[in-house]
């Protein structure tokens, strides 16, 4: 066999880099880790209505309704949490996922609203609508009345003298969606059963069925539902740990 010359030698050693290299540039081309999260986030992953309304009425405070409804949310992404009084009688609280981190509340990231509003002295209603995957979930009005068992999220608003505390919005920031994530990871953990088949291909589990049990709840005339205290006291009682605010008559 005879011997390459020197230039052949430096021409076929030329080639192989050029070909390495189109190689690298191509792979580098191709979808990105990032890039098939961003595709296949948010797409099926199942969130319970009843829960997330009964985490509104029990919760102190934003920060408790934050931990709250990223307990119930099975997937990966973190909810943050938007509060906005938007006048003595209408508070607005929004759950959405902050993929650019600006801390602001766009369109495309919400995941749902709830509208609570004070319709007389001791009574007001509430709302809960899903937005871009579960935009279809829109749930009837529902009544809040003195004398429920209710966090003080709620309660506080039947209060005489309330002041809005939330003219300025309150929302979720960057700590506080490190420190959700740390205690999330630290309740599915606790919760095994839960929490066993993860997605991060955009499917489907723990499913609750079409409006996620809402029609578990018994209606009150007018198309409205209500809520005794007792329920939800029950529930309390069971938990045994957190100071209720009583709203009185």
């Amino acid at each position: 066999m005879r011997a390459l010359a020197p230039r052949s030698f430096r021409a076929l050693a030329l080639g192989a880099a050029l070909a390495f290299a189109g190689s690298t540039a191509l792979a580098a081309c191709g979808p990105s880790s990032t890039e098939r999260w961003v595709a296949t986030e948010n797409t099926n992953v199942d969130i319970d209505w009843d829960q997330v309304r009964k985490a509104y009425l029990d919760a102190e405070g934003p920060e408790d309704f934050e931990r709250r409804v990223n307990e119930i949310y099975e997937g990966d992404e973190i909810l943050s949490v938007s509060v906005r009084d938007v006048d003595d009688h209408t508070q607005v609280v929004t759950g959405f996922f902050d993929k650019d981190g600006s801390g602001t509340v766009e369109d495309g990231e919400k995941v749902f609203t709830i509208q609570r509003d004070i319709t007389g002295e001791g009574s007001g209603t509430y709302q809960v609508q899903g937005y871009g995957h579960y935009a279809h979930y829109h749930s009837p009005v529902w009544d809040i009345a003195a004398g429920m068992m209710l966090g003080s999220f709620i309660s506080r608003a039947f209060m005489p003298g309330y002041v809005p505390m939330y003219s300025t919005a309150y929302v979720t920031t960057p700590a506080r969606r490190g420190a959700i994530a740390s205690q999330r990871s630290t309740y599915r953990a606790q919760n095994p059963g839960r929490f066993a088949r993860r997605s991060q291909s955009g499917r489907s589990y723990g499913s609750k069925g079409g409006s996620f049990g809402g029609g578990r709840s018994t209606p009150s005339s007018g198309g409205r539902r209500s809520y005794g205290g007792g329920r939800f006291g029950l529930a309390e009682a069971r938990r045994g740990a957190r100071t209720r605010v009583r709203v009185a008559a």
